[in-house]
C-alpha cells in the first residue's frame, strides 16, 4: 500500500509537470498565433536622434562652466523650438532598400510605402528612399520600382539617395524619383540586360547520355541547360534579351527625359561625379548630408518593417524575456530586504 501511494504521489506530480509544459506551450502558440499577421513597424524621429547626439557630444568635449551655459541656451532653444514644431507642418519619411539579385526586400518596401500613403500629405510631404542595389531579376526590380511609382501617384514628392550602388535593376528604381542624389562615387547606370546559360549538351553526348526536351510551342524553350542550342533558339533568346532592353530604356525616358538615352543605355555604369555630368543624377551629396539639411524644416521619421523572426527565435526571446523579467523581481526583492535590515 505504501508503495501505491508513493507511485501515486509521483505520477500526481509528473502529472502536473506534463500539464505545466503543455499550458506554457499553448501560450506560446497563442502568441505567435496572435503576432503572425502582424507588422512591426518601427518608426523612428530622426530629428530627436540628431539632437540627442550633439547633446551627447556636448557632455563629453565642454568644461563644466560651458555646459551648464549651453544647457541654459538648451532650454530657451527648446521653448522656441516648441513653437517652431507647431510651424513646421511638412513631413519627410525615409525609407531605405537594400536590394539583392531577387529583390527580396520589395515585400517590406510595399507594405512600408502602404503605411505612409496612409499619413503623407500630397505636394506638401517627401519619401526619401536611401538606395543600394547592384540590379538582379527583371520581374523583381520591375515591382520594386513600380511600388516607389505608387508614391508619386500619390503627388508626394520622391527623393531617391545612392550612396553606393544603383545600377541596372537599381537605377530602374531610381530613376523613378523627382530627384536623384548620389554620393561622389556611387555607381550608377549599368542599364542593360545579361543572361547567362551554362550548357553541358556536348558533355551528355561524350558519355553517350541522352537527354530530351518534349514542348509544346516553337518558342517555349530556346535555351536550357542540357538541351542542344539550336541556332534559331539562341536567335529567338537574343531578341527576347533586346526586347527586354528596349523595354528598359523606354521606362528610363519616360522617368528621365533628360537623358541621351543612346549614350548611356550601353550597359556601361559611371560614378556619382560622372553621372552628375551625364544627367544621370541631380545632386552630389550623401543620404546623411541631405537629411541633415532638412531636420530644421521637416519633421523626420525612418519608417521599416525588421526581417521577421523564425519561430525559435521568437520563443528564445519570450523565454529570455521571461528570464529577465525574474532576474529583475530577485534584484528588487533583495535590495528591499538588505534596506529593511539597514532599518
Amino acid at each position: 500500500m505504501e508503495i501505491l501511494s508513493e507511485l501515486g504521489v509521483f505520477g500526481l506530480k509528473a502529472l502536473i509537470i506534463v500539464i505545466s509544459i503543455v499550458v506554457v506551450l499553448i501560450a506560446f502558440a497563442f502568441v505567435i498565433a496572435k503576432n503572425k499577421f502582424k507588422e512591426d513597424l518601427e518608426v523612428k524621429n530622426i530629428n530627436k536622434k540628431y539632437k540627442n547626439l550633439v547633446e551627447q557630444l556636448k557632455e563629453q568635449i565642454l568644461s563644466k562652466e560651458d555646459l551648464k551655459k549651453a544647457k541654459k541656451a538648451a532650454k530657451k532653444e527648446k521653448k522656441k523650438n516648441k513653437e517652431d514644431d507647431h510651424k513646421i507642418s511638412k513631413k519627410i519619411f525615409v525609407l531605405s532598400f537594400d536590394g539583392d539579385i531577387k529583390a527580396s526586400q520589395v515585400e517590406h518596401l510595399r507594405d512600408e510605402i502602404s503605411a505612409v500613403l496612409q499619413i503623407a500629405q500630397p505636394e506638401r510631404d517627401e519619401v526619401v528612399i536611401k538606395l543600394e542595389s547592384p540590379g538582379g531579376m527583371v520581374h523583381g526590380y520591375g515591382l520594386a520600382a513600380a511600388q516607389l511609382l505608387r508614391i508619386k501617384q500619390a503627388k508626394i514628392n520622391l527623393t531617391v539617395c545612392v550612396d553606393k550602388v544603383a545600377a541596372s535593376g537599381g537605377y530602374m528604381m531610381a530613376c523613378t524619383a523627382d530627384k536623384i542624389l548620389s554620393a561622389p562615387f556611387a555607381i550608377l547606370g549599368s542599364i542593360g540586360v545579361i543572361a547567362q546559360v551554362p550548357n553541358i549538351n556536348r558533355l551528355l553526348k561524350k558519355h553517350d547520355v541522352d537527354y530530351q526536351e518534349m514542348t509544346a510551342g516553337e518558342y517555349k524553350r530556346t535555351i536550357s541547360l542540357m538541351g542542344e542550342i539550336t541556332e534559331k533558339g539562341r536567335k529567338k533568346f537574343i531578341e527576347d534579351l533586346e526586347d527586354t532592353h528596349e523595354l528598359f530604356k523606354d521606362f528610363v525616358v519616360k522617368y528621365r527625359p533628360q537623358l541621351d538615352i543612346n549614350k548611356i543605355a550601353t550597359g556601361e555604369h559611371w560614378f556619382g561625379l560622372r553621372a552628375l555630368d551625364l544627367k544621370l543624377v541631380d545632386m552630389i551629396s550623401t543620404s546623411d548630408d541631405y537629411i541633415l539639411s532638412q531636420v530644421g524644416t521637416a519633421k523626420v521619421f525612418s519608417v521599416s518593417i525588421p526581417p521577421k523572426k523564425k519561430f525559435q527565435e521568437k520563443v528564445s526571446d519570450a523565454l529570455g524575456k521571461i528570464v529577465k523579467e525574474k532576474f529583475m523581481e530577485g534584484i528588487k526583492e533583495n535590495q528591499i530586504k538588505s534596506t529593511i535590515e539597514r532599518f
